[in-house]
Formats: structure tokens, C-alpha cells, sequence
């Protein structure tokens, strides 16, 4: 952050561990839902994968409660970001391939599709950021981690 950009107020809201805390809890919010939901109906969860073309469905829905919740859990604990913040952004790369392949509709819903592509795509950079922030930001002693 370059600090002459930025007033002294704004500079303190943004070093607040809360708010980083927080903004990772917020960037993972979706993956951490659609986990539990998956878990609370697997059956459901395995025939969305199915249909979706990734067979077994129930192998995939496996999967992504593992990542959905387990890669959530790794960034809200700002730990192994890399890895947890990774598996999200390859199963989200997933569901952009497969739930929102825009290039196959046509008219409105296409726009729709295409809307959720690139939703899915600004997802993924924001968990490149937090991976970066990870590496790059040295442990402060009063961090909560």
C-alpha cells in the first residue's frame, strides 16, 4: 500500500486485524455455505456434480465439501493459505468450465452465464491476493492469527 495515497484514517481501518479477519471470512462466505449445503444434502450435492458431467457425482461432491470446507478453513485461519485459497480457486476454475460455459447459450441467459463466469474469475483473483498478503506481509505481533 503506498502510504502518500492514502489518508491516515483510511490507512487505519485497512491495518485492522478485525477487518482482515473479517475480509477473509467474507472472500470464503460462499464457499463455506455451499459446503455445509452440500453436506447436508449429498444426494442433491452428487447429482448436481453428475449433471454437470463430473462423474461419479458423488466422488466430486466428496471433493468439494473437502475443498469448500477445508480450504475455507485454511484462509480464515491464515494458515497454508497457498494451499487452501489454491483448492478454492481450482474448484471454483471447475465450476467456471462446467456450471458457467457462457460460450453455450444464447440471448439473455447467456448474459446471465457469462455475468457468473466472471464473477467466478474476480473470486479467483482475490484469492491470489489473499495468498499473496499471506507471503508477503511479515508476522505482527499483535495479528490476531
Amino acid at each position: 500500500m503506498r502510504k502518500e495515497d492514502t489518508p491516515g484514517w483510511i490507512a487505519a481501518i485497512l491495518a485492522s486485524p478485525l477487518l482482515w479477519h473479517a475480509a477473509r471470512l467474507a472472500l470464503t462466505s460462499a464457499y463455506i455455505i455451499g459446503g455445509f449445503a452440500k453436506l447436508l444434502d449429498f444426494a442433491g450435492a452428487a447429482a448436481e456434480q453428475a449433471r454437470f458431467g463430473l462423474n461419479p457425482g458423488w466422488l466430486w461432491a466428496t471433493l468439494a465439501i473437502v475443498v469448500e470446507l477445508g480450504g475455507s478453513l485454511l484462509v480464515v485461519a491464515n494458515r497454508f493459505v497457498w494451499l487452501g485459497a489454491g483448492g478454492l480457486g481450482v474448484l471454483t476454475f471447475v465450476a467456471m468450465l462446467t456450471a458457467n460455459a457462457f460460450w453455450l447459450s444464447t440471448g439473455h441467459e447467456r448474459f446471465m452465464v457469462m455475468n457468473a463466469f466472471f464473477e467466478h474469475l474476480g473470486l479467483i483473483a482475490g484469492l491470489v491476493i489473499v495468498s499473496i498478503y499471506a507471503v508477503e506481509t511479515p508476522p505482527h505481533p499483535t495479528r490476531i492469527s
